[in-house]
């Protein structure tokens, strides 16, 4: 289990485990091995279609647009010596980060069909969002290997805060006190100077138990969450979804590289595996009850050729119905035309126009055919006629 070399494996090398190092191979490891326990390592990178945005990215990552908050450099808002002589510029960053403002991610979901399958071991996350938890991962199965807004506690003497209180104070922008002790209090985000969570050093060693790993958003540059895929053992399958290749991961036989962001690579997988109408169904549930609409699963090909038929039929049948009309309107017309010859022929001496009520129209009070209220032909052509002013509206 020594450091994997960087170069990728040669294509004239098999696999072991798998029949193509291809999302369907992994698909048919997955179904027929069985496979019972997976691992998922995660970064900033999965939660960027969440509208979060990562750390690192030159110009949207959160250190690059940190200017605003006055800071000496950007990792200060996470630097617990800064901390706790100016906490002012967390709570203001908290305010636009914290759990509640931003839905999880079909990858999200994919991690919560794992759990729900009994098939996920253990997550690591790098991440400090909580949307692994909003989306339905048990809270038993996260090692938030850095930290986040799950709990909160008082720097100095520990002592557990209310999420509810914090919540309060995280959105008016205020600093929360220790009723004990009155120190600051953080959420348990790791600091720049503090240890990582002990839940981490309990478990990191469950890649080595794992039938595949999965790695998807995540640089793999801070140790030592990025020494996890590296634990997995040779005759473990180790897949990437990410934009790029990183940790030495391609290196192995039995490593399969995706190079997408991490919602189209699950998406890839779960249709390999035929859970695609599942997972869509799971990331339906994670809709804001605010929002109306309702999630449609993807239609199949089938499906789409059926409702194209439907709209043209109605399309013919409407074309019918307007063919109809049109010759009712025809003959409509001719019967009154001959009504009125009739008439004038019966009344000789009479030079009036009789109209289809049997008024005489010329005599008629009111606008003579063609003509409106204001004598334009705005009841023929409506783009010409004049504004209504009468009621004093333009």
């Amino acid at each position: 289990m020594g450091q994997d070399e960087s170069r990728p494996i040669s294509p004239s090398i098999p696999p072991r485990q798998l029949k193509s190092r291809s999302i369907e191979s992994v698909a048919h490891y997955i179904l027929n091995k069985p496979v019972s326990k997976i691992v998922v390592l995660t970064g900033a990178g999965l939660s960027t279609s969440a509208g979060i945005p990562d750390f690192r990215s030159p110009v949207s990552g959160l250190y690059a647009n940190l200017a605003r908050l006055n800071l000496p450099y950007a990792e200060a808002v996470f630097d617990i010596s800064y901390f706790r002589q100016n906490p002012e510029p967390f709570y203001t960053l908290a305010a636009e980060l914290y759990p509640g403002k931003f839905r999880p991610t079909l990858a999200h979901s994919f991690i919560r069909l794992l759990a729900d399958k009994g098939l996920l071991l253990k997550l690591f996350t790098q991440n400090i969002d909580c949307l692994e938890r909003e989306a339905g991962v048990p809270g038993d199965l996260i090692v938030e290997a850095h930290g986040s807004f799950a709990e909160q506690s008082c720097i100095e003497c520990k002592l557990p805060y209310d999420k509810d209180e914090i919540r309060k104070h995280v959105a008016a922008k205020t600093i929360p006190r220790c009723p004990s002790c009155d120190g600051l209090v953080k959420p348990e985000i790791v600091f720049f100077g503090e240890q990582l969570p002990a839940a981490f050093f309990a478990n990191r060693m469950l890649p080595v138990e794992a039938d595949l790993v999965i790695v998807m958003g995540t640089s793999l540059t801070v140790q030592p969450f990025a020494g996890l895929p590296q634990l997995a053992r040779e005759d473990a399958v180790r897949v990437l979804i990410n934009k790029e290749v990183v940790g030495g991961l391609g290196s192995r036989a039995d490593d399969v590289v995706v190079l997408e962001d991490c919602d189209e690579g699950v998406r890839q997988l779960a249709k390999a595996l035929g859970w695609l109408d599942e997972l869509d169904v799971l990331w339906a549930e994670t809709r804001p009850a605010t929002e109306q609409r309702v999630e449609q699963p993807e239609l199949t090909k089938d499906e789409k050729l059926e409702q194209e038929i439907d709209k043209l039929t109605k399309e013919v049948d409407e074309t019918l119905n307007l063919s109809k009309w049109h010759d009712e309107r025809v003959r409509g017309d001719v019967l009154l035309a001959v009504k009125q010859d009739t008439a004038r022929r019966t009344a000789p001496m009479e030079v009036a126009t009789v109209n289809e009520t049997g008024i005489d129209a010329a005599s008629a009070p009111g606008p003579k055919p063609h003509e409106d209220t204001e004598g334009s032909l705005g009841h023929v052509f409506p783009a010409s006629k004049p504004p209504n002013t009468a009621d004093g509206k333009p």
